[in-house]
């Protein structure tokens, strides 16, 4: 559900294994899913009426698609399980989530068993996904099974790398004051939910990152080294304030260093791309 960028990995991560069926609300993109080689079905995740014919159609079930830009609930997952339940739920479904649902960890380590602690609308739009998801699996004895993602990056993706970041010499923050940055490589989470689906276990999360740890202004830093760049301006968080948005701030706010153990020997996910850096190099 919610076939853009990512599941389209997912579906080439499959190969020619199963029949995969891909949920969209747009007509357009009827064609190319065909081309992809799924089977698409129209139906729109904000109308649940359209989605009845999803019942009874699929075992294994991933759910990619974001929550609303507004409010403090997700009525789009609300409306998807609420579907699947009406005939023969599937055996499992994975949801990909936000590592923001865990709030600001000052630059701590951060296990699947952490307390959440949203402090955005939009993580706590995510912990209203994660609950639905988890409460409807219970009541059915479906396994359910929560991704929590960082930042998303591939080279050959729309917004994909820091690039254009840098060509604005957009500002990062002093070493003092910086947070920690998380990253997952667009084909790495893509073997991730493939795997998830067949070995996720019931009611389990798993932090889908790769084993970069590194402080935002030295990845950018070293990100412009890559593309022949200056390295981008260092102000303070007061500073910054004053030439970022309120979005661009809130990933600035929230400092945390995911622990990615449970992926690696539950999912037994090997990461092409452990490092950030690399993953970017591997595009030039």
């Amino acid at each position: 559900m919610g076939c853009g960028d990512v599941g389209l990995r997912v579906r080439s991560a499959l190969g020619r294994g199963p029949r995969v069926l891909a949920l969209t609300s747009q007509k357009a993109r009827l064609a190319p899913l065909r081309q992809a080689g799924m089977a698409p079905l129209l139906g729109n995740l904000d109308e649940p009426r359209s989605l009845r014919r999803l019942a009874g159609l699929a075992q294994r079930v991933l759910h990619l698609a974001p929550p609303p830009g507004e409010g403090r609930t997700d009525p789009r997952t609300t409306h998807l399980v609420r579907a699947l339940r009406l005939r023969s739920p599937p055996q499992h479904l994975v949801y990909a989530s936000t590592s923001g649902v865990y709030g600001d960890c000052a630059g701590a380590g951060v296990p699947e068993s952490r307390p959440l602690a949203p402090r955005s609308a939009r993580a706590l739009r995510r912990v209203a996904a994660e609950t639905a998801v988890r409460m409807w699996g219970r009541s059915l004895g479906t396994r359910t099974s929560i991704l929590r993602v960082p930042g998303i990056y591939a080279p050959n993706r729309e917004g994909g790398t820091p690039l254009a970041r840098l060509q604005r010499g957009s500002p990062v923050l002093v070493a003092t004051e910086d947070v920690l940055t998380n990253h997952i490589h667009a084909d790495d989470l893509a073997r991730a939910c493939v795997l998830a689906l067949w070995r996720g276990r019931a009611q389990r999360v798993y932090n889908i990152n790769d084993d970069a740890q590194m402080p935002m202004g030295d990845y950018m830093t070293a990100a412009a080294a890559l593309y022949g760049l200056p390295p981008p301006p260092r102000l303070s968080r007061t500073e910054a304030a004053k030439v970022l948005s309120p979005m661009q701030m809130s990933f600035l706010e929230e400092s945390r260093r995911l622990e990615n153990q449970r992926m690696k020997k539950e999912l037994r996910l090997r990461l092409r791309y452990p490092e950030v850096l690399a993953g970017l190099a591997a595009g030039l």
